[in-house]
C-alpha cells in the first residue's frame, strides 16, 4: 500500500490487549536484522540471508514507509505487519487489474504460537477498514506453512486459489469487509 495522499497514517500507535502497532524507529534495527536473517522465518519466505548481508543492507531506520507497522511487545519489537498493494506482475489476484491491498506478517520465532499475528493483524485490518472502507484484502502464504494458514483463517480470510510462486505452492485468500 502506498501513501497516495488519501491515506493517513494513524495519529497515534494502535494498541491492542498485549501489543502496540507503530511506525518503525531506529531502535528497531537490530530486531529487523534478526527477523530477516532468521533461518526459521526464511523457511517460508524464500530463504533467509546471512546476518552479515542483512546488516550491510539494512538502513539505519528500517521499515519506515506507509503500511508498515512494527509490532511491539513490552517495549520491544517482535514482528511487523504490512499492508501493501499486491504488484500487478505477481501471480494471484481477485480483480483483473490487480493492485489489491495485501496483508503480510513476520514475527521473531521466539514469539511464535502466542497469537500475536492474529491480534496484530486484526488491529491493522480494523485500522485499514477505517482508512479504506469497503476494500477487500488479500493474503498469500505457502501452503506448507500450516501456522500461517491458521492465522489467515482466524483473521477471516477464505481461499481463492492456489498457484506456484517462489518455487512453492502458494495459498491466496481474501477477506471482504463486513456488510
Amino acid at each position: 500500500m502506498t501513501d497516495n495522499g488519501s491515506d493517513a497514517w494513524p495519529t497515534a500507535p494502535i494498541r491492542t490487549e498485549r501489543l502496540v502497532l507503530r511506525e518503525s524507529e531506529a531502535r528497531d534495527r537490530a530486531a529487523f536484522v534478526e527477523l530477516f536473517s532468521s533461518p526459521e522465518v526464511g523457511t517460508y519466505t524464500g530463504g533467509s540471508r546471512s546476518r552479515a548481508d542483512v546488516e550491510i543492507a539494512m538502513p539505519t531506520l528500517p521499515g519506515r514507509r506507509f503500511g508498515v507497522f512494527v509490532v511491539e511487545l513490552d517495549g520491544e519489537m517482535v514482528g511487523v505487519i504490512t499492508l501493501d498493494r499486491r504488484g500487478v506482475e505477481r501471480v494471484g489476484h481477485i480483480r483483473p487489474e490487480g493492485g489489491e491491498t495485501e496483508l503480510g506478517y513476520l514475527f521473531l520465532p521466539r514469539v511464535w504460537g502466542r497469537g500475536y499475528a492474529v491480534e496484530a493483524g486484526a488491529a491493522a485490518l480494523d485500522w485499514l477498514a477505517g482508512v479504506r472502507p469497503g476494500e477487500p484484502v488479500v493474503l498469500s502464504t505457502q501452503v506448507a506453512h500450516a501456522a500461517s494458514l491458521r492465522v489467515a483463517e482466524k483473521l477471516g480470510f477464505t481461499e481463492v486459489e492456489r498457484f506456484v510462486d517462489f518455487g512453492a505452492e502458494q495459498w491466496l485468500g481474501v477477506r471482504y469487509p463486513a456488510a
